[in-house]
């Protein structure tokens, strides 16, 4: 590849981040960090009317705390800025002039008013060679009349001149060339005057071209603006400097047809943003991946799998795996449907590599929030809780679940399990069990498991009466880690305070 990768993320800053554009910003993201190349961030805030406070700050953490680094934009600076389009004008308004001075735009006044009015007058109708001239525009209407109303203070647009019967041809590196003929496109609006900001169409294609982006890589939605910002930049004389496309598959919806909305998250109980989102006009408050539990590595390589693939069985990737594997030759065309119960099943992978210090450290603000006295616990008993149980959890908070019992002794008894397990001679048993439990000068797993089960065998007890008699009245209930495991935390002490209190209270109706 000659030319240097040169790729950008554009997301507007009217809500959040949904977490397709975090798709889209991550294939940029691999891109271009497999091409030595760059990433730009540029926001593109022109739609004034959708602006929302927040949104951009929103934007940037959510791209951090996900690991996408980025190279240039409003806060890392750069080369080729302003980064955000509203401090931009000037360069467009240089632009729109470049092509109304070349004949490849004009002025136009009509108002929403008469726009309606043509649309009930024409079936399907659309502004382009075919109506063009049965509107109020420079098209139409002699040079004074244009002056005279620009200076009478009338607002206008801007729109692109599109000669009918032409076919456009979009090469795009995942679809392959794609054929348009000019007769389908309407002469789209470039600029307003009523805010002097220009609309996507012209911004995007300005930027791109000074800030010499190699490859535009976006959503699958962008595709039919393709074909219009081909012949933008033919009118501009930039033919030679095109990017190359890429369309992204959609992401769909988990079940059914159609692409994934806010709506199947609070259906189905999943978050469609990376981070949670309060809405400053609303007050309503959205379930961001982040606040869910998820790790970011985890989203990052569910993500990733969704529209491309590494071309084998690989599922597991680190940042640094995708960026060596990542290839447009391996995304789908087709959209790709949003398995969030895989994105469960990363999740849960990937906690299985954390350091068990730092889930600790992770699970610490979750015991507080139970009411559990942390400071009453070393480092190394947290530490330990979590690493027994680590491998049957999905999420941090779900650690609380199967180990809370190592904080706080049980008062209640599995009623099954007592039902089943509690026999009429197990009180017995268990002050029997006691006695042996009290007589061990090394109370870790390696002695205490032998010297119990070598009693039970002794005895000619039933194991499984005893062991599960146990396990209910330290855990309460019969499932859990390894028991010696257990009582090897929670020391000795402790285990036979909970034996004799399960044999105190535990009652079989």
């Amino acid at each position: 590849m000659s030319q240097k990768v040169r790729v950008r993320f554009a997301p507007s800053p009217t809500g959040p981040l949904h977490i397709g554009g975090v798709r889209t910003a991550l294939y940029n993201y691999l891109f271009a960090r497999q091409h030595g190349g760059e990433m730009i961030l540029r926001i593109e805030d022109t739609d004034s009317q959708r602006f929302v406070p927040g949104a951009e700050q929103y934007i940037n953490e959510s791209l951090a705390w996900l690991g996408i680094k980025i190279d240039e934009g409003v806060s890392e600076g750069g080369a080729y800025g302003p980064y955000k389009q509203s401090e931009r004008r000037d360069i467009y308004r240089e632009h729109v002039k470049m092509l109304l001075d070349n004949d490849k735009a004009y002025i136009a006044f009509d108002t929403p008013e008469e726009l309606d009015a043509k649309r009930q007058e024409v079936a399907n109708f659309q502004y382009d060679a075919s109506t063009r001239l049965s509107m109020r525009n420079s098209l139409s209407l002699s040079k004074e009349e244009v002056d005279q109303l620009i200076a009478n203070g009338e607002k206008y647009v801007v729109r692109f001149k599109i000669e009918p019967g032409r076919d456009v041809v979009v090469n795009d590196l995942i679809r392959g060339k794609v054929t348009i003929n000019s007769s389908v496109l309407d002469d789209k609006v470039l600029y307003k005057s009523a805010d002097d900001l220009p609309t996507y169409h012209l911004a995007n294609i300005v930027d791109d071209h000074l800030m010499l982006v190699s490859h535009v890589i976006r959503g699958e939605e962008w595709l039919p603006s393709a074909p219009l910002h081909v012949l933008l930049y033919e009118a501009f004389g930039w033919a030679d400097t095109m990017p190359a496309f890429v369309h992204l598959p959609l992401l769909l919806k988990p079940d059914g047809k159609g692409k994934l909305s806010k709506r199947d998250g609070d259906r189905l109980g999943f978050p469609v943003f990376p981070l949670e989102w309060h809405d400053p006009k609303s007050g309503e408050i959205s379930s961001g991946y982040r606040e869910s539990g998820y790790l970011p590595e985890a989203v990052v390589n569910f993500l990733a799998l969704l529209g491309w693939n590494p071309g084998d069985d690989t599922e597991i990737m680190s940042m640094d795996d995708l960026i060596a594997k990542f290839s447009l030759d391996h995304c789908s065309k087709s959209g790709a449907k949003f398995d969030f119960e895989k994105g469960k099943w990363f999740n849960h992978k990937y906690i299985q590599e954390v350091d068990n210090a730092l889930l600790a450290e992770m699970f610490k603000p979750i015991l507080v929030e139970k009411g559990v006295a942390v400071e009453n616990y070393s480092d190394e008993y947290i530490i330990r809780a979590v690493s027994m149980v680590k491998d049957r959890v999905n999420f941090v908070r779900d650690l609380w679940d199967v180990t809370s019992f190592l904080f706080v002794a049980p008062v209640e008894y599995d009623e099954k399990s007592v039902k089943k397990r509690w026999k009429e001679d197990t009180p017995a048993l268990m002050t029997e069990l006691v006695e042996v439990l009290r007589g061990l000068e090394d109370f870790s797993c390696a002695a205490a498991e032998p010297a119990v089960l070598g009693w039970i065998t002794e005895k000619g007890y039933h194991m499984g009466n005893v062991m599960n008699a146990f396990r209910l009245t330290v855990v309460g209930e019969c499932k859990g880690p390894h028991m010696f495991d257990i009582t090897e935390l929670l020391g000795k002490e402790e285990t036979v305070k909970r034996v004799l209190a399960g044999v105190e209270n535990i009652k079989k109706d």
